[in-house]
């Protein structure tokens, strides 16, 4: 497994320490576990049903941790109290990863907003009845750069206005942590952190697929002959874990927000390039044309898919991470590396023929 980061805090466990890690089957929570197992923690995962555990630990293994005895499982459910006191008890901290992030718009937007925001506020409840000293929530930078600032830059002082007309994912993201918050402060009894990732993507570690990593299998599939302009920020599974580990156990991160990039923004034209330049057998299946942003705004008038792209209108956006960087000391690996990996992997699992 890829260990590589800039150590200048201890993330290593001191003594016999369990957290608890919600979303174990999903890209973050995968990496998240044989992360933690690395670093000698103990992990409890919560699971919607036991039949997943099998799943969990070969994406563990995959990794090349080894899970050793270490990984335990508990059942609970965004939408259901029962189970989360149980999951929550002896633990000493938590990355609260599951949210629910739909392939294609759902019929009502309640459908993704209850169970982010009502299964958040379930696994905080918990973790302050249990003790836990910190919980680490998995946000989204859908939570920051969603309301359109004339300049352009972003940061983790920048909020998206929930009231704006923004898919439903965004405005889950966004009331889920604005209900966390408010939480914390009305409540206390923890320390809560909040990590904001942009879109993410690195080594799968099996064949299920995020919607971000599913872009890179459908461009080299030749699946998508165009895209919209759209800039977006980039960032690697490793990196967004190094990041939550950080935010974990640094006594400066209670109570802040990090935004997870790993550099510039680049539109979906740069990723095919990228994928192009890396592995040239694709070169004739990426997307071969961009589309302009008239071309865009009038297509989402019947294409929901196209409304995050129409409601950017083009822009570059410039996302910070100096936070991260500064306060943490987190370094993230460059963006071309993420997505040349993103595709490795996908070669290597055979989910892909080059």
């Amino acid at each position: 497994m890829d260990t590589t980061m800039n150590n200048d805090i201890d993330l290593r466990a001191t003594g016999d320490t369990t957290v608890l890690v919600t979303g174990a089957t999903g890209h973050v929570g995968g990496h998240s576990v044989a992360r933690l197992l690395d670093e000698g923690y103990r992990v409890r995962v919560t699971l919607r049903e036991l039949g997943q555990r099998d799943e969990v630990l070969a994406r563990v293994r995959q990794a090349g941790a080894d899970p050793d005895g270490r990984v335990e499982f508990r059942t609970a459910a965004l939408s259901a109290d029962d189970g989360w006191a149980d999951a929550a008890d002896g633990v000493r901290y938590v990355l609260h990863h599951a949210s629910p992030f739909p392939f294609t718009p759902p019929t009502h937007e309640d459908e993704v907003i209850r169970p982010a925001r009502d299964g958040a506020l379930r696994v905080l409840r918990a973790a302050r009845e249990a003790g836990v000293r910190r919980v680490v929530v998995t946000s989204s930078y859908a939570a920051v750069g969603y309301t359109v600032k004339p300049d352009g830059h972003y940061d983790e002082t920048d909020w998206t206005n929930p009231d704006d007309d923004i898919p439903a994912y965004h405005r889950s993201k966004t009331l889920a942590e604005l209900a966390a918050w408010e939480y914390a402060r009305e409540h206390g009894g923890f320390e809560l952190s909040v990590v904001n990732p942009t879109g993410i993507f690195g080594p799968l570690l099996g064949e299920r697929m995020s919607a971000s990593t599913g872009l890179v299998k459908a461009f080299m599939e030749g699946t998508t002959p165009a895209v919209p302009r759209m800039h977006f920020g980039v960032v690697d599974v490793r990196d967004v874990v190094d990041l939550h580990l950080r935010a974990m156990v640094h006594p400066a991160a209670a109570g802040e927000r990090f935004i997870g990039v790993g550099g510039p923004s680049i539109s979906f034209f740069d990723m095919a390039r990228m994928i192009a330049r890396h592995l040239p057998a694709t070169a004739d299946r990426v997307p071969a044309r961009e589309l302009t942003v008239e071309e865009v705004r009038e297509a989402a008038k019947t294409e929901p898919a196209l409304r995050e792209a129409a409601g950017l209108g083009g822009q570059i956006p410039v996302i910070s991470n100096a936070k991260a960087r500064n306060l943490l000391g987190w370094r993230p690996r460059g963006v071309e590396q993420t997505i040349a990996d993103t595709a490795d992997s996908m070669v290597k699992l055979g989910l892909v023929s080059v």
